[in-house]
């Protein structure tokens, strides 16, 4: 039962896993750009916003890029007040103007220290293979650090200290850690290891995953994120999140 489930899901991710299939997803965002601030920055925001229709969540993240004129790192690093002026009108369903302007913010005053986001994903980090949990919540803190920041706009960043299943933020982080050469995800960050990726999680990956058996848990939260990462993990340990795109493809393209 095991090889035969091993093997349907192999097959799925050399289905799936394919540059063919961006331009339909959030991830085609970031793809955009080639240098590396510029990726974490449209990644981050794509990620935040990818909840609804997916041509919708596309056509708002350009929208705000090209607010950005379209070279965000440039622009976090040195807009001026006015530049900021046509953010007041931007929103995407709860994600509104206020929130937006705290992201440009942060990195605003993050990369003015650092090279790259994956600085404020891994000021504890270790070795451990579930060691996300801990990494999310450091992130999720450092991230609303700022004496300005929205209490509003805490909702928009999941935790697992609030047992989400964050699964924008997973996804965020397999689009910069899984390193192939299927050209989907960048593997542009080194420190955390795909091992350590949990899988994210949302309805139609859920049930899928229940369908086959991966997944028991009835509540689509932190915990059901870790049970079905570590089930997955028994088919590939060094790559577990790679099977995202066949648990993706049957639920969304399939409808398994």
């Amino acid at each position: 039962m095991k090889d035969k489930l091993f093997s349907f899901l192999e097959d799925r991710v050399l289905t799936y896993n394919q540059v063919g299939f961006i331009e339909e997803d959030p991830i085609v965002i970031p793809h955009q750009f080639s240098k590396k601030q510029d990726i974490e920055i449209a990644g981050f925001l794509a990620a935040t916003l990818a909840w609804g229709q997916r041509k919708t969540i596309i056509s708002k993240c350009r929208e705000l890029l090209a607010m950005m004129d379209n070279s965000p790192y440039d622009f976090v690093l040195h807009h001026s007040e006015d530049d900021l002026k046509p953010f007041l009108t931007f929103k995407h369903r709860t994600f509104n103007d206020l929130d937006t302007l705290y992201f440009i913010r942060f990195f605003s005053w993050f990369y003015q220290s650092h090279d790259s986001l994956e600085d404020a994903f891994t000021m504890r980090y270790k070795k451990d293979p579930d060691v996300m949990a801990s990494l999310l919540m450091d992130f999720n803190s450092y991230f609303f650090s700022l004496p300005e920041a929205p209490r509003r706009t805490g909702k928009h960043v999941a935790t697992p200290a609030r047992k989400s299943a964050c699964k924008r933020i997973n996804m965020f982080l397999r689009w910069m850690v899984r390193n192939d050469d299927k050209g989907v995800d960048f593997g542009i960050w080194n420190t955390i290891q795909p091992y350590q990726l949990v899988c994210p999680c949302d309805l139609h990956v859920d049930r899928v995953a229940r369908k086959l058996g991966l997944l028991h848990r009835k509540q689509t939260d932190w915990a059901a994120a870790m049970e079905l990462t570590r089930n997955l993990r028994e088919l590939d340990p060094k790559d577990p999140v790679k099977y995202d795109f066949a648990l993706f493809g049957l639920g969304i393209i399939e409808k398994f």
